[in-house]
């Protein structure tokens, strides 16, 4: 089954933007100490972690009637290029497979009585425009299941990570000066990491680091050696207490 995260990103400013960048010795790169305020832009992100390919679209606001037509036509492409089924299941498979991703939920949406099968799930923040019953309708009538993240759980959307990737080599030491700018610039990078996409693991090798970290536990000043147990102070005994003369 297919996953991906959808997002939208920003709004970034057309004003100079903070970062490094590389300049000759003694000759630091200066920020305009006078600018104008050049618009804003947001960022419309579909991203597949297993493959690490991204979808975006630059646009400068994001009401419904812009989000939900771009979402339709990438999602359409993207199930028209899923391999088939190898076996269609029956109705009472299809509508199992449907609901045990609401388990545990205090809200549901209602299922539609005719479902495809299920294709896609489709990870999204928790806002009411990806919430609105003719789009939820819509997604599932072409086998796709929406899956919010909870209230400030926005983290567990991977698209979050991915955008912060693009913005930061967009825009970091740059001065867009207006929104056609910075849309030119970050739909660039996202065709840049398109030729070369890495994929995203959950967890991967930091949480193979924080992991071993409390295996290891207490480390010893000046050197890579850890122990399991805290090493006691001078004065105090095994238990914790101090040690009467």
């Amino acid at each position: 089954m297919a996953v991906w995260c959808a997002d939208e990103a920003g709004p970034y400013q057309a004003i100079p933007q903070p970062g490094a960048s590389w300049q000759p010795i003694s000759e630091p790169l200066r920020y305009p100490h006078e600018y104008l305020r050049g618009g804003t832009v947001k960022l419309l992100t579909l991203f597949h972690p297993v493959t690490g390919q991204l979808r975006v679209k630059g646009v400068t606001h994001t009401p419904n009637t812009v989000l939900h037509p771009w979402l339709q036509q990438e999602l359409t492409a993207i199930i028209a290029a899923l391999p088939p089924l190898d076996k269609v299941p029956n109705a009472a498979e299809n509508r199992a497979a449907w609901a045990c991703w609401q388990d545990g939920l205090s809200i549901r949406f209602t299922l539609l009585e005719a479902l495809p099968p299920l294709r896609m799930l489709l990870v999204f923040d928790n806002l009411a425009g990806h919430k609105t019953a003719t789009f939820v309708c819509w997604l599932m009538a072409h086998g796709i299941m929406p899956l919010y993240t909870p209230i400030s759980g926005s983290w567990l959307n991977m698209a979050e990570s991915i955008q912060r990737i693009l913005v930061s080599r967009a825009l970091a030491g740059q001065h867009p000066e207006n929104p056609a700018q910075l849309i030119a610039w970050l739909e660039a990078v996202a065709r840049g990491w398109n030729a070369h996409p890495t994929p995203f693991i959950w967890g991967g090798k930091r949480a193979l680091r924080r992991q071993q970290a409390r295996e290891r536990r207490y480390h010893l000043g000046g050197s890579g050696a850890v122990t399991h147990q805290p090493v006691p102070h001078q004065g105090t005994d095994l238990n914790g207490g101090k040690q009467s003369k």
